[in-house]
């Protein structure tokens, strides 16, 4: 009897593979976000509906959503309770020192962040808080149609989005470009509509995401109006960006073992970052089936005719359509 998978003689190969930057945790239980609203300056008049559409959204997707305008809620001990805090059209100065102190420590140990719009109007003075939200808000033309150009469509909350995603918004200049200190996901085509005196020119950053001190950050500046938190793409690009601050990013596959026996092989995939999952095993030509998945762990077997072959195992998350994938040679002899 041959015994071959990947020029092995003892039959399976370990393939380790990066290590994700969230945790296992992320991966299998239920996460728990804290929306907040509080406002001491401008008052959007669509924060109920933006509270009721993360609502929503967390429902339908395994989040637990607590909301509030609370800043009391900002202690290391209640912090503790959620992967991710949301600040969703909050305006002006709303932590007090300790608050601010304790949101820092939350980041500091891998706690995320996702900041909707007028995220950037708030906290002018609080230098650690600028750098989280990326840029602060400058200014604003009216409310107009613009061309919005996704420039990465690999992150959760840009990857089902068109890459030339024509809308509606309040759309804003920023005191300063973030690039480079963000990974720019998308920009405005500041040609498609009149963006004022505070206009930004070609490079107009409009969302972004980025590693911060510890944990994670990302920002839309989107969301200005009521008809935003019922507009499809926006809820996905929205739905997206909390899973990412919340640890839920893209599908990652972190280690793969394959064997071939009488012509039978078998896979077993380690994965993190998806939640929910779906994968399959593809062999290039002969057959695709789905991967069995269960606590972080894919597992299939399939009967190969003879020869070489390329398998293909996909890791894909149903609700942002982000993808892993790898690939193998083996023979079977």
């Amino acid at each position: 009897m041959t015994k071959y998978v990947l020029a092995l003689a003892c039959g399976t190969l370990l393939l380790g593979l990066p290590q994700a930057a969230s945790s296992e945790r992320a991966a299998n239980a239920k996460p728990r976000i804290l929306v907040f609203t509080k406002t001491t300056g401008f008052r959007h008049d669509s924060i109920p509906a933006a509270i009721a559409a993360v609502r929503e959204l967390g429902a339908a997707n395994g989040l637990t959503v607590d909301a509030t305008e609370d800043s009391d809620a900002f202690t290391s001990a209640n912090l503790a309770r959620y992967d991710a805090v949301v600040f969703l059209l909050t305006t002006g100065d709303v932590l007090d020192e300790s608050q601010q102190g304790a949101f820092e420590r939350f980041i500091g140990r891998g706690g995320g962040f996702a900041g909707v719009h007028s995220a950037t109007d708030t906290e002018y003075g609080w230098a650690w808080y600028g750098g989280l939200v990326g840029a602060y808000f400058k200014n604003h033309p009216q409310v107009q149609r613009a061309t919005v150009r996704v420039v990465d469509r690999r992150h959760p909350s840009s990857a089902l989005l068109p890459r030339s995603w024509s809308r509606s918004d309040e759309w804003y200049n920023f005191a300063h470009n973030p690039r480079p200190s963000v990974h720019v996901l998308a920009t405005l085509d500041e040609s498609s509509y009149s963006p004022g005196p505070g206009a930004m020119g070609t490079d107009h950053p409009i969302a972004w995401w980025h590693a911060y001190r510890g944990g994670r950050a990302w920002y839309t500046a989107g969301g200005h109006t009521t008809e935003a938190y019922s507009d499809p793409l926006f809820r996905r690009h929205l739905l997206g960006g909390i899973r990412y601050a919340a640890g839920l990013t893209p599908p990652r596959i972190v280690a793969l073992r394959v064997s071939v026996r009488q012509r039978t092989v078998g896979l077993s995939v380690r994965y993190r970052s998806c939640l929910p999952c779906a994968g399959d095993l593809r062999v290039r030509g002969v057959l695709r089936q789905r991967l069995r998945l269960a606590n972080g762990v894919g597992t299939a077997t399939a009967l190969l005719p003879r020869g070489r072959r390329t398998v293909t195992i996909t890791l894909r998350d149903p609700k942002t359509g982000a993808t892993d994938a790898v690939s193998r040679r083996i023979r079977v002899r």
